[in-house]
């Protein structure tokens, strides 16, 4: 059997497909719209996030059986038009979870801090020390929205750090595992309001498309900070400007965007905001998990369509 390993993933997934003597086709480094016609003969596909597993594309090779994303969400990849053709979805939804929690903490730690505003100014000879007088996270409350795998390693952390977490999601964990994690729910816009800091960590669907739109931030504390690094379009960009240019937000810090990548943005005009390019994902621990363990379950679902 063939695999097509579309986006690059870590050498040791790669060298898992070869010893279960699977033929690998490595194509990260063509253009993506040669795709179509290199995966024509492929039992197979693995992609991260720059490939999007696409109906065009799923149509293209009439002997797929997997697909599989090394990452946490499915939102490049036709899910739906896969299902309908008996095509098994995979992915590796825990794998780069510590990965994109400590990318969260860190985003509240530079806008806390205003560490990307003094790296400016004093690589410019500025030194800014009277402007970045920043706060800290210990002692603020921190809404959690999205208590999933990256949620609640988010949520570990800040309270480690001394704050208070809360959470928010359509689905709650069970009562005794909410007391084992030591965090309390409370409604969505209960805690958009009584959070100091809110961490995005939800899927992008219909149903989170927007939720934190423009009426949501402006229900946030005077003086709040607003971290996302889940989906693009969860937050409403226009919205975030327009509270962060008034000072209506102490900050935010953003890995996504409604548009990637991200040439252009009148966020660029602001201080107080620090944007990274979607690498939540992008450590070599990260990577290595997701790359080993999307090999494995791709190898597993191949294997049973032997017996």
């Amino acid at each position: 059997m063939k695999v097509m390993v579309a986006d690059k993933i870590a050498g040791e997934g790669v060298s898992k497909l070869k010893t279960a003597g699977l033929e690998v086709l490595a194509v990260w480094d063509e253009p993506k719209d040669k795709l179509p016609l290199l995966i024509k003969d492929c039992d197979a596909l693995i992609v991260r996030s720059a490939t999007k597993a696409t109906k065009e594309l799923i149509d293209a090779a009439p002997h797929l059986k997997v697909i599989g994303r090394a990452g946490v969400g499915l939102d490049n990849v036709d899910s739906a038009h896969a299902k309908s053709k008996n095509i098994k979805v995979v992915n590796t939804p825990g794998a780069t979870s510590i990965s994109v929690a400590e990318l969260a903490v860190s985003l509240m730690f530079a806008v806390c801090r205003k560490v990307a505003f003094g790296d400016r100014g004093t690589r410019k000879g500025d030194w800014p020390k009277k402007s970045c007088e920043g706060i800290e996270i210990h002692g603020k409350t921190v809404g959690i929205i999205g208590i999933g795998k990256i949620g609640k390693e988010t949520a570990k952390r800040v309270m480690a750090l001394g704050a208070t977490a809360y959470y928010y999601d359509i689905v709650r964990p069970s009562a005794s595992d909410e007391k084992q994690l030591g965090i309390e729910y409370r409604p969505l816009d209960e805690l958009v309001a009584m959070s100091d800091i809110i961490s995005i960590h939800v899927p992008m669907t219909p149903e989170t498309k927007g939720l934190l739109n423009k009426d949501r931030i402006a229900k946030m504390k005077k003086g709040a900070i607003l971290v996302n690094t889940s989906r693009g379009g969860i937050v409403d960009e226009a919205a975030l400007y327009d509270a962060l240019k008034s000072g209506h937000l102490y900050g935010a810090g953003l890995d996504v965007f409604e548009t990637e990548p991200l040439k252009t943005s009148k966020l660029f005009e602001l201080d107080n905001i620090v944007m990274t390019p979607h690498v939540g994902a992008q450590t070599e621990e990260g990577q290595l998990r997701a790359g080993v363990q999307i090999a494995e379950l791709v190898i597993k679902e191949l294997n049973a369509l032997k017996k």
